[in-house]
Parts: C-alpha cells; sequence; structure tokens
C-alpha cells in the first residue's frame, strides 16, 4: 500500500509518499509560493536525486497536478501511475470539538472544516483547498483527514476548560485544544517503546521545541495535559509568538497605542517571543544565540526567559502527573540545539535528572542522553509527523 501525505500551508504544500510495507519514504517534497510570483516545487525521490521545477502555481490545484507528474517522471518519479497510490492522508489543523479522530473525508467532514475556519484562518481553509486538490485530481482515492488537535482533545476537562462563563464553551466551542498533536502523538508512543516503559501507564513529557514550540504531559500515550490552547499564541515562548500573557495586556497596548485587538494579537503572534525580546535581532535561535554569546544582553535574557518557561512547564506537568519517567525533546530546536537541551535539564536536578553530555552532542537518531544513573530517563527522538498521519490513514483504509 502507498499512501500520499499532504500538509498544506497557506502558500505552501510539503508531501510524501510512503510505501507502508516497509513505511520507507518512496519521494517527498515542497511546493513554495504557491499563488505568489517564483513558485517552485522541489522533489526529492529515493535513489533518482532531485527535481526542481519552477512554474508558477496560483492555486493548490496546480500545485497538486505537478505533485501527480513529478510522482510518475519516467526520471524522477516513483510510480507508473497515480492509481498506485491507495489513499491520501491531510493534516487537518482543527475540527473544533465535532472531531477528535481520525476520519475519512466526507462532505461532512469538509463543512466541518470549512465552519471552523474562524479557529484556523490562516490553515484550515488551505487544508481544505488540499483535500478538494486531490479529490479533483484523483477521483474515488479515498481522503483521510488527520487533525493536528486530536491528541489535546484527549484532554479531561479540568484542563481543557477556560475559567470563564460556561456560555461561551457552549455557544462557540471556546476551549483548549493545543496544537503540533500528530507530533505529540508519534513522539509519546515512540518514547514509550524506546524507553521501555509501561504502555499503559509510563508517564512522558514531550518537549516540541522549534520556531512554534508546545509541550505535552501524556500518560500511556493519551494526552493529560498541552500548552497551547485556543489557539497556538498560549503557551511557551517561541520564535515570533509571545506565549502566555495576562490578557490585560491587549487592552493595555490597544489603549496606549491606539490600535485594534486584532493589531495587537498580530503583534503577540508574529512580532513577539524570541524577536520581540531580542529586541528584533531575529526569530531565528541560531541569530539570538550568536548575539547572546557576543554579549548582547536582550538576546540572552531572551534565550534565558525561553529556556525557564520550558523547564516550569515540566515541572507542572511532573505535577500534574505525579511524577514522570521520560522527557523527550523534539522538532527543529529540541532536536538539533544541544546547550537549550543541557540548561533546560539544569532546572531538573530535583528531579533526578543527569544528563550525559557525551550523548547530549549527538543527534539526527533516537537518542537517550540521560545517564544510566539519571532517576528520569531523557532522551531525543525526531519527530514524524508524516509517518504518523499515514498510519493513521493506512488504520482507516
Amino acid at each position: 500500500m502507498k499512501i500520499l501525505v499532504i500538509n498544506c500551508g497557506s502558500s505552501s504544500l510539503k508531501y510524501q509518499l510512503i510505501d507502508m510495507t516497509n513505511e520507507g519514504v518512496l519521494a517527498k517534497g515542497l511546493c513554495e509560493r504557491i499563488g505568489i510570483p517564483g513558485s517552485k516545487l522541489v522533489h526529492k525521490a529515493e535513489g533518482k536525486g532531485e527535481k526542481t521545477i519552477e512554474e508558477d502555481m496560483s492555486n493548490h490545484t496546480i500545485a497538486i497536478e505537478h505533485v501527480m507528474n513529478v510522482l510518475v517522471d519516467p526520471e524522477f518519479g516513483v510510480i507508473k501511475d497515480t492509481s498506485e497510490i491507495s489513499a491520501v492522508g491531510h493534516r487537518v489543523l482543527h475540527a473544533g470539538t465535532i472531531y477528535s479522530d481520525s476520519i475519512i473525508v466526507t462532505e461532512d467532514v469538509k463543512k466541518v472544516v470549512r465552519d471552523c475556519f474562524d479557529l484556523g484562518p490562516l490553515h484550515n481553509p488551505a487544508n481544505l483547498m488540499g483535500i478538494e486538490a486531490c479529490e479533483a485530481a484523483m477521483p474515488g482515492v479515498p481522503n483521510v483527514a488527520v487533525f493536528d488537535t486530536a491528541f489535546g482533545m484527549g484532554m479531561p476537562e479540568k484542563a481543557a476548560l477556560y475559567a470563564i462563563p460556561t456560555e461561551y464553551f457552549e455557544k462557540y466551542s471556546i476551549r483548549r485544544y493545543g496544537f503540533h498533536g500528530t507530533s505529540h502523538s508519534y513522539v509519546s508512543k515512540e518514547t514509550l517503546k524506546f524507553c521501555g516503559l509501561d504502555e499503559k501507564n509510563g508517564k512522558v513529557i514531550v518537549c516540541h521545541l522549534g520556531n512554534g514550540a508546545s509541550i505535552s504531559a501524556s500518560i500511556g500515550g493519551k494526552c493529560v495535559d498541552t500548552s497551547m490552547g485556543l489557539t497556538p499564541l498560549e503557551g511557551l515562548i517561541m520564535g515570533t509568538r509571545s506565549g502566555d500573557i495576562d490578557p490585560a495586556v491587549v487592552q493595555f497596548i490597544c489603549d496606549k497605542e491606539g490600535k485594534t485587538v486584532t493589531e495587537v494579537i498580530d503583534i503577540l503572534n508574529k512580532k513577539s517571543g524570541i524577536l520581540g525580546m531580542s529586541g528584533g535581532i531575529s526569530s531565528d535561535f541560531r541569530d539570538v544565540q550568536k548575539a547572546q554569546a557576543e554579549g548582547n544582553h536582550l538576546a540572552d535574557t531572551a534565550i534565558k526567559a525561553y529556556i525557564y518557561r520550558v523547564a516550569k512547564y515540566i515541572g507542572s506537568y511532573t505535577a500534574a502527573m505525579n511524577g514522570v519517567d521520560a522527557i523527550v525533546f523534539t522538532a527543529g530546536v529540541g532536536e538539533n540545539d544541544k546547550p537549550i537541551r543541557s540548561e533546560i535539564c539544569s532546572y531538573l536536578g530535583y528531579l533526578g535528572v543527569a544528563i550525559d553530555e557525551e550523548a547530549n552532542s549527538k543527534r539526527g537518531f533516537d537518542n537517550m542522553i540521560s545517564k544510566p544513573e539519571s532517576k528520569v530517563k531523557v532522551c531525543v527522538i525526531p519527530t514524524n509527523e508524516e509517518l504518523a498521519i499515514a498510519r493513521e490513514t493506512k488504520a482507516l483504509v
């Protein structure tokens, strides 16, 4: 069985074709600048190298057509015909409170995705375009929606509900959903296996640290709590997002600067976080760490605040689960930044965490970075959202 995994952004489309007999990636690629001049597709096929197509793609339907064409390309393709594709799995951001599990796409499912445009204004419209483009390109091939909020939907009410009048949840489904759910689900389950923990009772904290960042607590792979909320703005300090903030700050800035709520929320999403705290140096941790090493005080404070916030969440989630068996780092920063991991773990001596700095210096594979005597296992496990989506899709079709 070959499954095509599609992840549509507002102006991009990532894809992988996975052979589920061995879970091997046959081909993968990225369409960039969809709907923007200068569109291009970069395609990589197993054993066949890389192909770049520079051609305008005015919408996701045309991008999908390019993907289909390159997959069957005589030189760079990996299948003879698109009929070899058994199903398509789509990352879909939001389904509100309607769906908490992956589901085969129907007209009703598409309506739910459309009805949640206001909950995911950047992602849901693009996700729906990707689904409809695949339906047009491959009539009859099942499409599966794998929701990014599905993992967080497993939170108990005490963790999911905000302390606001219940009418707002009843009328508008305002609650904490959590995001990066596909990654958290995959990594938490992989951690149970990698660390040899009880598959039903193992307590795992996953630190998904990248430009967007979130933390989850799970028991037996099921979500207990996660740091993002109604939107991805809540939680950790991120590349450009503020994370947790007193909501009165929004009104205060509106009043002082003469801005609208929408304008201030845009600032909190796009101009805050590491970028804002560092005085505008960058949202890229490498740039800010370079400035930190050169003695820039704002850069130093931004990095230290980021580490501190992660450590605080680890502590709170340890309390929420009454203990923790394993702490795992994943995603761009989590998988690749040795100093960040080391500094976060320096806060965790009270848990009996002991890091092996030599092991911590390695990357690119599942890696135990704690010492044998450490009371809590600490590891690095690269996330693989595409494989997680493919597995969900295979299970349904």
